[in-house]
C-alpha cells in the first residue's frame, strides 16, 4: 500500500490527536502530512473549476465547421473567436487576480465561476456571428480569471510534499474538460444540435455553491494579505524581472498546447479522413495521455526536481512528433498523439506549483495567473499562424514545425530559470 493510504486514518484520530493536525494550521499546511478533508475540498474547487472552464472553451473546437455552416462564415472567422477568447484572458487574470490578493481566493472564484458559466449559456442562444464573437471574446476574461485564483487556493492549501502530485490533479482538469468536450460533440450534437453544447457549460455555476459551503479560506493569504489594490501593484511591480521570465514561460507552454491540440482534431478530419465519431474517440484517449503525464510526472517532481522533470516530458513529447504529425496508419497517429500529449500533459502538470512557488507571497493571487494568461495573449495567434503555415507547408508539416521550435525554446528557458521546490506559503 502507498504512503498516502497508509495515512488516511488520521481521519479517525481523537479531537486532542486531530487539533495538532488541524488542517488549517500553519504546521500543517506546510508538512508532509496526507492532505486533509478542508485541503481535499480546496484542491478539487480548482480541479472542477479548471474543468469545467476548459469544457465551456473546448466545446468550440468540435463545432468549427457546425458554427461555419451555421453562421454562414469561413472556418477561419470560427477560429478566429477563439483567438479572440485566448487574447482576453489577461484581462480576467488581473481583475479576479487582484480581487483574490485583496479580499481572499473564495469569494472572487465565486464571482468568476458563475461569471464565465453564464457567458458560456449565452453562446447557445447566439442569433448570428457578431454576437458569437463578443459573447466568446467575453468568455474569456471569465476564463482567464479562473485559473490563477484557483490554483492559489488549491496549492497554498496543498501539504508541500503532496503539492507536485496536486498540481497536475489541478492541471489535469484542463484535460478532463477537454475529454468531457469531445463526449458532448460524441453524444449530445448529434442528439440535441450545437446550441445545447453551450447550455451545458452553463451547469458549472453550481460549483459556486460547492466553494461557499465547503472551501475554507487559504491560511497562507490570511498571513500575507495586502491592504489596499495600490499596494498589490506596488508589490507585483517591484518583482518585473521574475515577471517577465513567467510570462516568456507562459507564453511558450501555450504554443506547447494549443499548438497541439485546439487545430488536431480539424488536422485528422482535413487530412486523414477521420469521421466525427472517430475525431471525437481519438481526442478523449490521447487525453487520457495527458492526464496520465501530467499526474505521473508532476509527482515525480518532487523528487527529481520541477525543471528537470519538465525538461524530461519535453523530450518524450519531441520523440513523438513524426508519428503525431506523420503516421502513415491509423494506430501509429493515435499511439503519437497518446505519447506527446502525455509530454505535453507532464510539463504542464508542473505549472501551478512551479509557477505559485516562484511568485511573491503577497500577489499570488495576481502573479501566477496573469503570467499565466500574458502567455495566452502572446501566443493567441497560435491558432492563426498554423493553419497559414498549413497553405504554405502542409497541415502535418506545419504542426511539427512549430512544436520543434517551441519545444527548443522550452527547453531552453526552463533550464536556465529559476526554481523554488517545496517553498513554504505560510510563516510557522
Amino acid at each position: 500500500m502507498s504512503p498516502f493510504f497508509q495515512k488516511l486514518p488520521v481521519f479517525a484520530m481523537t479531537a486532542a490527536e486531530n487539533s495538532a493536525i488541524d488542517p488549517v494550521s500553519p504546521g500543517n499546511l506546510s508538512s508532509g502530512a496526507s492532505p486533509r478533508v478542508d485541503q481535499w475540498h480546496a484542491v478539487t474547487a480548482g480541479f472542477l473549476g479548471w474543468t469545467l472552464d476548459a469544457f465551456d472553451f473546448f466545446v468550440l473546437i468540435f463545432l468549427v465547421d457546425t458554427l461555419a455552416a451555421q453562421f454562414h462564415v469561413t472556418k477561419a472567422a470560427i477560429i478566429w473567436t477563439l483567438t479572440a477568447t485566448l487574447a482576453t484572458r489577461p484581462v480576467g487574470a488581473v481583475v479576479f487576480g487582484m480581487l483574490a490578493d485583496r479580499y481572499g481566493r473564495r469569494r472572487p472564484l465565486m464571482a468568476n465561476v458563475v461569471f464565465f458559466s453564464i457567458l458560456e449559456l449565452a453562446c447557445g442562444f447566439a442569433p448570428n456571428y457578431t454576437v458569437f464573437l463578443i459573447l466568446r471574446t467575453f468568455f474569456g476574461i471569465g476564463m482567464g480569471g479562473e485559473w490563477g485564483v484557483g490554483a492559489s487556493l488549491a496549492m497554498e492549501s496543498a501539504p508541500r510534499k503532496w503539492r507536485g502530485m496536486l498540481s497536475g490533479v489541478i492541471q489535469c482538469g484542463y484535460n478532463v474538460g477537454y475529454i468531457l468536450a469531445a463526449v458532448a460533440a460524441r453524444f449530445v450534437l448529434p442528439a440535441w444540435g450545437w446550441r445545447a453544447m453551450f447550455w451545458i457549460g452553463g451547469a458549472p455555476a453550481l460549483l459556486a455553491l460547492y466553494i461557499r459551503m465547503r472551501v475554507p479560506e487559504s491560511e497562507a493569504w490570511k498571513q500575507n494579505r495586502v491592504p489596499t489594490f495600490g499596494a498589490i501593484a506596488k508589490s507585483a511591480v517591484s518583482h518585473w524581472k521574475l515577471f517577465c521570465y513567467l510570462a516568456a514561460l507562459m507564453t511558450l507552454m501555450m504554443f506547447l498546447s494549443h499548438g497541439t491540440q485546439d487545430l488536431y482534431p480539424d488536422f485528422l478530419k482535413s487530412t486523414r479522413h477521420f469521421t466525427p465519431a472517430s475525431v471525437a474517440y481519438t481526442a478523449m484517449l490521447y487525453s487520457v495521455g495527458t492526464i496520465l503525464g501530467g499526474v505521473w510526472i508532476a509527482h515525480l517532481s518532487e523528487r527529481f526536481g520541477r525543471r528537470r522533470s519538465m525538461v524530461a516530458a519535453l523530450f518524450l513529447t519531441l520523440t513523438a512528433i513524426p508519428a503525431w504529425a506523420f503516421g502513415s496508419s491509423v494506430p501509429l497517429l493515435i499511439a503519437g498523439a497518446f505519447i506527446l500529449q502525455a509530454g505535453v500533459g507532464g510539463a504542464w502538470g508542473i505549472i501551478p506549483a512551479h509557477l505559485n512557488e516562484l511568485s511573491p507571497d503577497s500577489v499570488r493571487g495576481l502573479v501566477p495567473g496573469l503570467a499565466y494568461q500574458l502567455g495566452i495573449l502572446f501566443a493567441a495567434g497560435t491558432n492563426s499562424i498554423e493553419y497559414a503555415l498549413r497553405d504554405r507547408l502542409g497541415y502535418g508539416r506545419a504542426l511539427a514545425t512549430f512544436e520543434l521550435a517551441t519545444i527548443t525554446l522550452l527547453m531552453v528557458i526552463i533550464s536556465f530559470g529559476p526554481e523554488q521546490k517545496g517553498k513554504s506559503f505560510i510563516r510557522e
